[in-house]
């Protein structure tokens, strides 16, 4: 008989590149979400809001080999998951590498000054470095609640996965940053920091590989997700603009601040250990950085031929409100010419 798998929140860009790696192999897909997507031809869709308990357990119906939980975003959420566990068999819930604080306790959502960011060690290991205090103040605090609950149990295995940045087609994307400026073709791009910020991405493939195999070797542990090889900022925008066939200036300035930050702007690298990905579910990653963006960029372009990309993507369009000052760019590129 196959296995079966709950993609609860499944619609979105990783868990359409985990559907088909979990066909390939032999498990039955279920899809739950609200219906606010389209769901690839030949799976199965159940609509569900989270929120609705007694509709979840209904659509599990006699139970699942596995629940894939994209959308835990409440400590709630988790004690819900928990109460659902007589007909689950195990559990993956996607996290986020924002838990993680430093050594003087220092977190993402704290920093407001360079200085406030956290010094991590590089690369960050699950096992040592220690996370925020869970809460309902912020998104890590709320994440670090799901975890707690989740990992403080026996009834149930439980994979979380502390994921990096995540890009990949379908999504709200870090990357219209540079594709932006190469449709708007831009002649100059202002990277801080030289360009040397590192802030660990990762693909949906990537992702969708390790989701699959936490599936496959059920447990109760925390595991990384990250790319290999995490790139610079002065690589992605380089990445990027090869993909697009655009070209440009590169200035790159010695500190960070506007109008140069950008979705992977960070005083310090943050740069996540896998090795624990490989020693507990054998993860090897299916791709790169460079490889893998393109599928990304190309969704962009197409994507936002047809609609403003502040209503495709409308959770980065009130990140990014201000990433698009050229102004204020070709301002600063203007008193550079004339100091030099």
């Amino acid at each position: 008989m196959a296995r079966r798998a709950f993609l609860l929140g499944g619609s979105g860009q990783t868990g359409r590149a985990l559907i088909p790696r979990l066909q390939e192999r032999g498990w039955d897909v279920v899809v739950g979400s609200r219906g606010e997507r389209d769901i690839p031809p030949g799976v199965e869709h159940a609509k569900v809001d989270r929120a609705d308990t007694a509709a979840l357990k209904q659509v599990l119906g006699d139970g699942t080999d596995v629940l894939v939980d994209f959308v835990a975003f409440e400590k709630e959420d988790a004690e819900q998951l928990l109460a659902l566990k007589e007909l689950i068999n195990s559990l993956v819930v996607i996290s986020t590498a924002s838990v993680y604080t430093d050594d003087q306790g220092r977190t993402f959502d704290e920093a407001k000054t360079p200085e406030e960011f956290p010094r991590f060690p590089i690369p960050i290991s699950e096992r040592v470095q220690p996370t925020v205090e869970p809460g309902e103040a912020t998104y890590s605090t709320k994440k670090a609640a799901i975890e707690q609950v989740l990992l403080g149990q026996d009834a149930l295995p439980a994979t979380l996965i502390r994921a990096g940045a995540i890009y990949g087609p379908g999504g709200s994307v870090r990357e219209w940053y540079f594709v932006k400026r190469a449709l708007d073709e831009r002649r100059h791009v202002v990277l801080g920091d030289r360009g040397q910020s590192r802030f660990h991405p990762v693909s949906t493939e990537n992702l969708a590989e390790l989701i699959w195999l936490s599936a496959e070797h059920p447990g109760r542990r925390v595991l990384n997700g990250g790319d290999p090889g995490p790139p610079t900022l002065l690589e992605i925008s380089r990445a990027i603009a090869a993909v697009l066939g655009h070209g440009w200036t590169e200035v790159l300035l010695p500190t960070l601040g506007e109008p140069c930050e950008t979705p992977w702007s960070c005083p310090r690298p943050v740069v996540l250990d896998m090795t624990e990905a490989a020693f507990e579910v054998g993860y090897r990653p299916v791709t790169t950085y460079e490889r893998s963006v393109r599928a990304t960029c190309e969704w962009l372009v197409e994507a936002t031929k047809e609609r403003p990309w502040e209503e495709l993507m409308p959770r980065m369009a009130q990140y990014m409100q201000d990433s698009f000052d050229y102004a204020a760019e070709d301002e600063l590129l203007r008193g550079l010419i004339k100091a030099g």
